[in-house]
Parts: C-alpha cells; sequence; structure tokens
C-alpha cells in the first residue's frame, strides 16, 4: 500500500509539472539572451543559447588579436549597418528554434572520417528552417565568402537564410574549411558532402531534394559555379542537378591568387586544385541555370582582372546556351551582402524569382538575359 502510494504521488507531480511545462517554456523563452544591433560581439560570442546550439561565431575575429580589436564593438560594426537587423533576427529566431528542440549544427563527416583528417571536424551544416506552416519546402544552401581568416557565416549566411524563411523556404548556411584547411580541394568536397547529407536526411529536414539552389558570395560563388561542372560537380557527388545556382558578386577565376594558394596552402602537392580552375571555365551544355551580379565599383574583382570575372562568365553562359541572368551594378561593392544601401537592394529576392522561373520551363538551350 505504501509503495502505491509512493507510486501515485510521482504521477502526480509528474502531471503537475507536465501542465506548468507551456508556462515554464514561455518564462524560459522570454528569458532567451536576445541579440540586437547594440549587442556586442564578446556578448555574441558568450551567447550560452548559441554556444550550446553549436553555432560558429568566430568569423572576423579569430585571432587573439582581433578578438581584442573586436570584442567591445557592437554587432552594428561587425556584421554592417545595412544588414545588422536581418542578421540579429536571424540568430533571434535561431536560438528560438534551438530551444523549442530543433537541432541546429550538423556535423556532414562521420567520426571516422574526422579522425583520419581532423580538419574536417570544422565543417558543419547550420539549419534554419521555414515555418512548419509551409509543410515540404524547397531549400537553399548558403556558402559565404572568405579571406584567408576571415569568413561571414554571421553577415552573409544568417542574414540571406531570414529573408530565405521570409519566403518560405528552408536555409542551410555551410561552414567549409578555409585557408590553411583547404588543402585537397577540401571546400569543394565540403559542399557535395553537404548536398549528399541534406539529400540523404531529405525526410527528417522535410525538404525537396528535386529542385534545390546554392548560393554564393565572393569565393563561395566560385565553389557554387564549380558545383555546376563536370570536375567536383553534382554528377562526381553523385547527388540531383540543382535547380539554380545563386552567386553574389562571384569571384571566377583566382588570377594572382593561385600560385599563392599553391605555396601556402597546398605546398609541394603535385597537379591541379579547385582554386586552379575558373567557373566559366566549367560551364558546359547541360549546366544548371545561373544567376549572378556584381558592381561596376567591385575593387576586388578589378584586382583580379575585371575582364576576366564576371564578363567572362557571362560569355560562357551565353556561348554555351546557359539559361541565365546576369545584372551589372553600377554601385554594388564587394562584400555588400543582400546589398541593402547600394544598387543591389533585393538581388535576392530577383534572384529567387528566376529560380521558380526555371521549374516550369519546358527544357530548351539558352535563356539570357542581362541588366546594367
Amino acid at each position: 500500500m505504501k509503495k502505491m502510494k509512493t507510486a501515485l504521488c510521482g504521477l502526480l507531480c509528474a502531471a503537475q509539472l507536465f501542465c506548468m511545462a507551456p508556462a515554464a517554456l514561455a518564462e524560459q523563452a522570454a528569458e532567451l539572451p536576445l541579440l540586437t544591433p547594440q549587442t556586442t560581439v564578446q556578448e555574441l560570442h558568450d551567447n550560452p543559447v548559441l554556444q550550446a546550439a553549436g553555432f560558429y561565431t568566430y568569423t572576423r575575429d579569430k585571432s587573439e588579436r582581433d578578438r581584442e580589436k573586436w570584442k567591445d564593438r557592437p554587432l552594428s560594426e561587425y556584421m554592417g549597418e545595412n544588414v545588422v537587423e536581418d542578421c540579429v533576427a536571424s540568430l533571434n529566431q535561431l536560438m528560438r528554434n534551438y530551444e523549442s528542440g530543433v537541432q541546429v549544427t550538423y556535423k556532414i563527416y562521420t567520426d571516422e572520417e574526422i579522425a583520419q583528417e581532423p580538419s574536417r571536424n570544422n565543417a558543419e551544416l547550420y539549419y534554419f528552417p521555414a515555418d512548419a506552416s509551409y509543410g515540404k519546402t524547397k531549400y537553399a544552401v548558403i556558402l559565404c565568402g572568405n579571406v584567408l581568416t576571415e569568413t561571414e557565416e554571421v553577415k552573409e549566411g544568417t542574414a540571406a537564410a531570414y529573408q530565405l524563411n521570409q519566403m518560405g523556404y528552408t536555409a542551410f548556411v555551410l561552414r567549409y574549411r578555409t585557408w590553411q584547411d583547404m588543402h585537397d580541394d577540401a571546400p569543394a568536397y565540403d559542399l557535395g558532402r553537404a548536398v549528399q547529407y541534406i539529400t540523404s536526411h531529405a525526410e527528417q529536414f522535410n525538404v525537396d531534394t528535386e529542385d534545390y539552389a546554392l548560393i554564393g558570395h565572393s569565393s563561395g560563388g566560385h565553389l557554387v559555379g564549380l558545383f555546376g561542372g563536370k570536375r567536383l560537380g553534382y554528377q562526381e557527388f553523385q547527388v540531383p542537378k540543382p535547380g539554380a545556382l545563386i552567386m553574389a558578386y562571384p569571384v571566377n577565376y583566382f588570377m594572382e591568387g593561385v600560385p599563392i594558394y599553391h605555396t601556402i596552402i597546398d605546398t609541394m602537392a603535385l597537379g591541379l586544385r579547385y582554386y586552379d580552375y575558373s567557373v566559366s571555365g566549367s560551364v558546359t551544355s547541360d549546366y544548371p541555370p545561373a544567376y549572378f551580379f556584381y558592381g561596376k565599383n567591385d575593387i576586388a574583382l578589378k584586382a583580379m582582372c575585371y575582364p576576366l570575372q564576371g564578363p567572362a562568365l557571362e560569355k560562357s553562359l551565353r556561348d554555351h546556351h546557359v539559361p541565365y541572368r546576369a545584372v551589372v551594378y553600377e554601385n554594388a561593392p564587394h562584400g555588400c551582402g543582400l546589398g541593402n544601401g547600394t544598387d543591389a537592394d533585393g538581388w535576392l529576392n530577383d534572384a529567387v524569382a528566376f529560380w521558380e522561373q526555371q521549374k516550369n520551363k519546358p527544357e530548351q538551350k539558352g535563356d539570357p538575359h542581362h541588366e546594367s
């Protein structure tokens, strides 16, 4: 009898806790350490929910020197005034998702593969699901730009993911290996593995695998562009053909960067690497539909021989009769992200519209469109 009373008491206590759960969860959500444009960079790094979710925040301050430089500055400076609102909204939604039980971070390599090559531990996907009311959705993988040790997941990645979510798409931000982890075509293999992972877990993510988009900024645009070709492309990784390749101020060819990469990253290695190839040289007649833009005032692309960048890519797409849309803005500096405050403002909406237009088009060769 005594045991029965104890068990009954336990059940009653459990029931009370269950009834209290919604209120407790609401209180917990209200106490989330949400971000604002005035949040400091150090507070971003120390955010307990982002840490628990596994989201990597050290994008522009990986070294001790840079951490000291940035730690007391607001996110409006770290991310940029033009995109900080979207970045903050995206990260706050990520925290709400995590607190509601959504897994945010996914390793794309197995433990055995990471043991064989430890740098693979730095490659991961961040999951930004569309609202459940949309049901199964199309998805996009976002690859940010990088400058040696600096990457842009926090800026370019989260802002684009937030906008895509608002439009009803699921987004993944790929943290791919950079700088001295880039050896042996690592970034290209990270992209291939990421698409393989999403494809094999499509039911879990509730996404359509047959009409996805890849969105790349700067050097991330170079990787996206190569994925449409034969070498290190979707066919090599045995995944569905992308519905669209979307490239923001993409690097078509690295020019003077090629020998530097060979010297520092693939020292003494023989053979070509992904950075030896141009996107324009990877285009074939069955290349996926492509959208890209860049600005006439893009100093970074001008430093790498401007005619061999956007203009060369457009010529190759046109010559191979690939459906494409190329937009050249007067004012769209390199790294402008969503383009807020520049002539490129709204480009992501334009790119998504292009992506959607390809779905119901009859199979045909050539659909060029250039705007300047």
